[in-house]
């Protein structure tokens, strides 16, 4: 027997719960927008008033105004957000306890053993949809399908406020003209190498060749065609269920661009050191590192890097960070903003892998470890900003101090 699972997504998340907040915002193209001031000046949701005018989500304050003069831009306020989500939740929570949020705004529902007490799918997704909008005042779309990525499609084939259902007999009609960027998880340099090869649409990818795919996107791409397939099985996990941590990772857009070898390594170290003391506290470890950088045109890059072992330490963290940068970044070029991630995570300290043309480092490991973990002592003891590198002292790259820096950095 199908499962029935429902994914609610709330339109506008951030520029609704404003509107919920201030009625007047409901009659007037608004938006949602980082501090200009500190160099986030981006639009990160807008109404339906300010999408009418092609305004879109992630393009600069500027440009939005450009399209159109009387846009009235709020300021995000975070705290807000989270109470909203979690009073969605809430509801969501009394018809089934199989609840999976995928970001602040998104969440999968099992909803197979509440029909007798419910309804159908398609009856509880429309109930929620009323309730919340009755609630909380914001608005929620709704898939309703046998799987989670096509529940997902389902609710952003139509907005806002709307229940879609898609079935075993209707998916190819519905799912498979859609482009095939709009699949879960094939961004925009995928699309374009599938687009390159002939691959245009979702039913494009259900039925292209495995070799091709995974020659273009590696096992992503297999995935890819298992999910367009309608072939996906992963569960909708319970919402008190701890999730498993994959990545560590923190990002700054910096009070000005970095320029020269100096500022980038400043605006490393401080990554580096709040990416570490995240892994110590998970007490996990890290086997590649991830950088990304965005420069002040928003142009972006992302390179990666496997280490000889596994890491939670700073220092190392550091070096491997500056050697991806190093390789891949014209240091001359200035640098907007900065993301360090740790990825491969394990549990335990996987050791050097010896090399005989190589002295080992595990002395000098060991001395980092005592010294970073007698910081995480004192930081715990007197304060986060109790004690730091020296060599932050006095950089006025930042905002804030390094470790003030929100986790996940900041949403642009």
């Amino acid at each position: 027997m199908d499962r029935t699972i429902l994914h609610c997504d709330c339109n506008g998340f951030y520029a609704s719960v404003e509107c919920a907040l201030h009625p007047q915002y409901r009659n007037v193209p608004m938006a949602v927008c980082g501090d200009p001031e500190s160099r986030h000046g981006i639009i990160l949701a807008k109404n339906e008033l300010a999408k009418a005018y092609g305004i879109k989500t992630a393009e600069t304050v500027w440009q939005a105004k450009r399209k159109c003069p009387d846009l009235v831009l709020a300021p995000s306020h975070h705290d807000l957000y989270r109470q909203f989500s979690q009073q969605i939740n809430a509801i969501y929570q009394q018809y089934t306890d199989l609840v999976e949020p995928f970001s602040i705004d998104e969440s999968w529902l099992d909803v197979g053993g509440s029909y007798r007490l419910f309804g159908s799918g398609e009856k509880i997704a429309d109930e929620l949809r009323r309730r919340i909008r009755q609630e909380v005042k914001v608005t929620i779309s709704v898939g309703v399908s046998f799987n989670k990525v096509f529940a997902k499609l389902g609710s952003d084939y139509k907005k806002p406020d709307a229940t879609t259902v898609i079935t075993r007999q209707n998916y190819t009609r519905l799912l498979w003209p859609l482009p095939a960027e709009r699949m879960l998880f094939i961004g925009q340099v995928a699309a374009g190498k599938l687009a390159r090869a002939g691959i245009h649409t979702i039913g494009d990818l259900a039925r292209a060749d495995d070799w091709l795919l995974q020659r273009l996107l590696g096992k992503g791409g297999l995935t890819a065609k298992i999910y367009a397939q309608g072939l996906d099985d992963s569960p909708v996990r319970r919402f008190d269920e701890q999730r498993e941590v994959k990545s560590v990772g923190n990002s700054i857009t910096f009070r000005r661009n970095l320029v020269g070898q100096r500022d980038i390594r400043a605006g490393v170290l401080s990554l580096c050191d709040t990416v570490a003391a995240r892994l110590r506290a998970h007490k996990l470890y890290c086997q590649t590192v991830q950088v990304q950088i965005k420069s002040p045109d928003l142009r972006v890059i992302s390179r990666q890097q496997g280490l000889s072992r596994s890491t939670n330490l700073a220092r190392e963290l550091f070096c491997a960070a500056m050697a991806i940068i190093e390789r891949s970044w014209d240091m001359k070029k200035p640098i907007r903003m900065l993301t360090v991630t740790g990825t491969a995570l394990t549990d335990q300290d996987t050791g050097e892998q010896l090399r005989l043309d190589v002295p080992s480092s595990t002395p000098d490991h060991e001395r980092q470890q005592k010294l970073e973990q007698a910081l995480d002592a004192i930081r715990q003891r007197y304060g986060s900003d109790s004690v730091g590198f020296g060599s932050l002292i006095e950089s006025d790259i930042f905002h804030r101090r390094p470790d003030e820096i929100e986790p996940g950095g900041d949403r642009e």
